[in-house]
């Protein structure tokens, strides 16, 4: 492109003559003069074009390379680590002081046991809602009902946000569909049915007594972990919630076993 001006100079010397005295073709029917200026402009934007795209390139090789370096590592490294967990793991308790060896070994393993059972109870929940919200929205007639309610579910893993979610996409997509507000109502009726079924039956039964947390006592996890530690901590409260609470019933134990309690 930063030749091509050179180029329309040679054709305009050399060839142009040639046609004009041989064809009687008019020069100025090329517009010689404005292709040059393109041309120039032309190179100009392309060179602006090839130097974003390679600071581009540089700025997100890093990122790039984490990706494919953790696309091959995590698949060895969740191998190996499942194939060695009972190894590692006996490995940690010989190095904890003789003592307190079977205190952490106990609170360790009720732990794996309680985080255990709050992952599968909260994909029975998320596989729950996603089939009320696609059958609900499927009911009142909406498009997609079956994508929207399986997202829906399935970002239901941090508690109200499959609710916010569901309602706002759900919204949208009925509003486009029906060209009514008055559409809306139906989908808060779903989704609000769904949530209740959540929390009043799905959650305390598949969740909260599976890791000993009362409904009251999960509600405040929730608000505690976002107000600390915003998104992060309301993804993580239970969880971290329910490990608190193997602790403290060892401490409430503990202490119904010292002298303390006896006096």
């Amino acid at each position: 492109m930063q030749r091509m001006p050179a180029y329309l100079d040679g054709f305009q010397s050399g060839a142009l003559p040639w046609l004009q005295s041989v064809l009687g073709v008019d020069p100025s029917s090329f517009e010689l003069d404005r292709l040059r200026a393109q041309f120039i402009e032309y190179a100009r934007e392309i060179g602006d074009l090839a130097g974003g795209l390679l600071a581009s390139f540089r700025a997100s090789s890093t990122a790039v390379f984490n990706w494919l370096a953790n696309l091959v590592l995590v698949p060895v490294v969740t191998f190996y680590l499942l194939r060695d967990w009972d190894l590692l793991v006996a490995a940690v308790r010989d190095l904890l002081p003789r003592r307190v060896e079977p205190t952490v070994s106990k609170l360790a393993r009720e732990s794996d046991e309680v985080i255990g059972a709050f992952l599968r109870g909260q994909f029975i929940v998320m596989g729950a809602l996603g089939i009320l919200y696609s059958v609900g929205l499927a009911i009142i007639g909406l498009d997609f009902s079956l994508l929207i309610g399986l997202f829906a579910g399935l970002v239901s893993f941090v508690p109200y946000l499959g609710l916010i979610v569901g309602i706002a996409t759900a919204g949208f997509a009925a509003i486009l569909q029906f060209h009514s507000m008055l559409s809306v109502v139906p989908v808060l009726i779903v989704f609000g049915v769904g949530q209740t079924i959540s929390d009043l039956f799905l959650t305390p039964k598949l969740v909260g007594d599976r890791i000993g947390l009362h409904p009251v006592a999960i509600l405040f996890a929730v608000l505690a972990g976002g107000h600390l530690f915003g998104f992060f901590g309301i993804l993580l409260a239970l969880p971290a919630a329910a490990v608190i609470a193997v602790v403290l019933r060892h401490a409430h134990d503990e202490y119904l076993r010292s002298v303390f309690y006896r006096q």
